[in-house]
């Protein structure tokens, strides 16, 4: 295989923002077919991004049934992350589905069955995975250079920016609000960097204390509390098989000047590692305490891709084109997936949850 068609389903923001711009800079890659529930998008999106013969569908389905395409790209809403990626690897079709997985643990342990079962790819779109300070920290934790890591915490916290477009407000689209859109993407990194994929427990609160207030200082414009009917803050404690522990914390509207999003701090036996205000490590050394502030050079800055949204469309096709896994793994995101139901459930009961 030395070309790689690929259909679109949702043609929406997160489409236009990421995976058209990347895909359209890999030259083994022809955008040839389009579905969105608005055909206004779809058609505006063949136009600026397809090949001269890219086809504009009506349905899903008669997308999948399409024989050129290989690989199809799902940026739908959460709650038809399952169907359309099951349905699309049933046809034959490899599948990169955005974050998250899907809007529950038992939608997306059904995404993983079907991979397995037709021997088709999937893969979730964590693109902080490929951000140069990403790269630079997990080859560090992989040679070992913070020890054992044991303690994390994953960042993902806005001052004022609700999304207040399409279904982010949503519960029953989305399944959740700033847990399942941005702290999957804080939780998702620190599992990986501690490469650590075993819960033991979890304990979780939910809040909407400013859901009910609107902003007019918010980012993306006032919200109408009525439709607000997602958390606007999620925190949780989440301890791992091995005793690791890791703090997560997400939210859209927080009274806050410690904001951040999609960063960790890790602590291990060795060293420690940030990333809120550059990427930073510390430790002790000859019985003194240091900070190392870490330059990234032309090898994490400069070559390219050096854009991270390119750089996971490159990643992902190239596990195509030469038929290996995929960086982020369907196996991983499931964790991720069920770590997040947990801290709703345990939010929603009260008490602990637990995976043992």
């Amino acid at each position: 295989m030395s070309v790689v068609h690929v259909g679109m389903i949702g043609c929406g923001g997160i489409a236009y923002g990421k995976h058209f711009p990347s895909l359209a800079k890999i030259p083994e890659v022809r955008l040839t077919a389009f579905f969105d529930v608005s055909a206004e998008r779809a058609h505006d999106a063949k136009e600026k991004f397809g090949t001269p013969d890219a086809k504009v569908y009506s349905s899903v389905q008669d997308l999948l049934n399409d024989p050129d395409v290989q690989v199809v790209h799902v940026c739908t809403p959460n709650d038809t992350h399952a169907e359309i990626s099951i349905a699309a690897m049933e046809a034959g079709k490899h599948v990169l589905c955005e974050k998250p997985m899907a809007k529950t643990s038992e939608d997306a342990r059904r995404m993983l069955e079907t991979s397995e079962r037709t021997g088709r790819k999937l893969s979730i779109a964590y693109q902080n995975r490929f951000r140069a300070d990403s790269r630079w920290l997990k080859e560090a934790c992989r040679k070992g250079e913070l020890g054992e890591i044991y303690m994390a915490k994953a960042h993902a916290v806005r001052r004022r920016a609700v999304p207040t477009w399409g279904v982010f407000l949503d519960k029953e689209k989305q399944g959740g609000g700033p847990l399942i859109d941005i702290g999957t993407h804080a939780l998702d990194i620190a599992l990986w960097m501690m490469d650590n994929y075993e819960p033991k427990n979890v304990l979780g609160t939910t809040y909407r204390k400013l859901a009910e207030q609107g902003s007019p200082a918010n980012a993306w414009g006032n919200w109408d509390p009525a439709k607000f009917t997602v958390e606007d803050s999620a925190f949780a404690m989440i301890t791992m098989k091995n005793g690791a522990t890791i703090w997560l914390e997400s939210s859209w509207a927080l009274n806050t000047l410690d904001v951040d999003e999609a960063k960790v701090t890790l602590s291990g036996t060795k060293a420690g590692a940030d990333m809120k205000n550059g990427l930073r490590i510390n430790g002790e050394e000859h019985g003194h305490l240091y900070t190392k502030e870490i330059v990234l050079g032309d090898q994490w800055n400069s070559a390219p891709p050096n854009d991270s949204a390119e750089r996971e469309a490159r990643a992902w096709i190239d596990s195509i084109l030469n038929d290996t896994e995929p960086v982020v793994t369907a196996k991983q995101a499931l964790v991720v997936q069920e770590i997040l139901e947990a801290i709703y459930e345990s939010a929603e009961k009260g008490q602990a949850v637990s995976f043992v």
